[in-house]
């Protein structure tokens, strides 16, 4: 039993040492931009500063959650920003209503699952691009959230808002049990075969890996993360806006492929998301501070995009 444990802490191991590699040169960047920006602004390492900064933050690293999370069974999804709306305005149109905070949790939850769980049995199933399928899905989910709450409204509870978006670290700590969940989905037969799915999706259903499912499973638990984003953004706002979700679609991209996960699934890692949504959200802060014009963002993004794709490419033909 203590060989067989040993031989599996080994595979393990082995395994995250793979998945980490290159990882290292992402979190000294993000070092670099924490102290950039704690020096520009002193008040950030308060209990204060981080409640705040962790708020603005939260919803792209969720978002880029859902996005890794198909990325990384070689999928993707381009209904990323019309799903975090529609979880913003359906919140912001029950949550006050007869359905009350509960209930309105429980509804935005299903949407999401809901959404997840047939883009992805489409996906799987009939055997058609994935970002065909979520771009088609993106339309209609737009649609249906301007149907929902044509124009910005709605409300959300004050104590609801405080409680979430307020002066403690709670988007902090919800951000730690997301990952702490994530951890434990992956020791799941289903976390397990997500991997496997990506990687090689034939030879793991030859080997009894449920490669479908496994699929299908994924992009129930983007649509989750994803209007559990939207969820935050009603909160911290205090209402809803059909469009509010329009640029998370492009960032949470941008953000998984800052954090090394690849788009043929199977490269990368969570962390490497969730790290690579904290040195966007890190560049664009420190960017507003020094001044820079919004478009400059824009510019910035696309260059880091392109250098985090290329050097890991430039590096690999290198070596061989």
């Amino acid at each position: 039993m203590s060989s067989a444990r040993s031989d599996f802490g080994g595979l393990y191991g082995a395994a995250q040492m793979r998945r980490n590699r290159g990882l290292a040169p992402l979190f000294i960047v993000v070092a670099v931009f924490v102290a950039a920006y704690a020096y520009l602004s002193p008040g950030l390492l308060t209990i204060g500063g981080v409640s705040k900064f962790a708020q603005s933050w939260l919803p792209l690293a969720l978002v880029s959650m859902a996005q890794a999370t198909l990325m990384l069974t070689g999928g993707i999804s381009l209904a990323i920003g019309p799903l975090v709306s529609l979880g913003a305005v359906v919140a912001a149109t029950t949550m006050s209503g007869p359905l009350g905070a509960a209930g309105s949790i429980a509804l935005v939850a299903l949407i999401g699952l809901g959404v997840g769980l047939i883009s992805g049995a489409i996906v799987v199933r009939l055997r058609l691009p994935a970002i065909v399928v979520t771009l088609a899905a993106s339309f209609i989910i737009g649609g249906a959230a301007l149907i929902v709450l044509p124009r910005p409204g709605g409300a959300i509870p004050a104590w609801f808002s405080d409680a979430l978006a307020g002066n403690t670290p709670a988007a902090l700590i919800l951000l730690v049990l997301t990952l702490v969940a994530w951890k434990l989905y992956l020791a799941t037969p289903l976390g397990l075969s997500l991997y496997a799915a990506g990687e090689n999706a034939q030879a793991a259903y030859r080997s009894g890996v449920p490669v479908d499912l496994a699929r299908i499973a994924a992009y129930a638990a983007s649509g989750l993360l994803t209007v559990a984003a939207g969820l935050f953004v009603a909160a911290e706002t205090g209402s809803g806006d059909p469009v509010i979700g329009s640029a998370f679609t492009l960032n949470s991209i941008a953000a998984a492929v800052l954090g090394g996960v690849g788009f043929l699934g199977s490269q990368g890692t969570m962390r490497g998301a969730v790290a690579g949504s904290l040195l966007l959200s890190l560049m664009i802060n420190v960017m507003y501070f020094l001044g820079f014009p919004p478009v400059a963002h824009y510019l910035a993004q696309g260059i880091i995009i392109i250098v985090a794709v290329a050097l890991p490419e430039l590096t690999a033909r290198r070596a061989s």
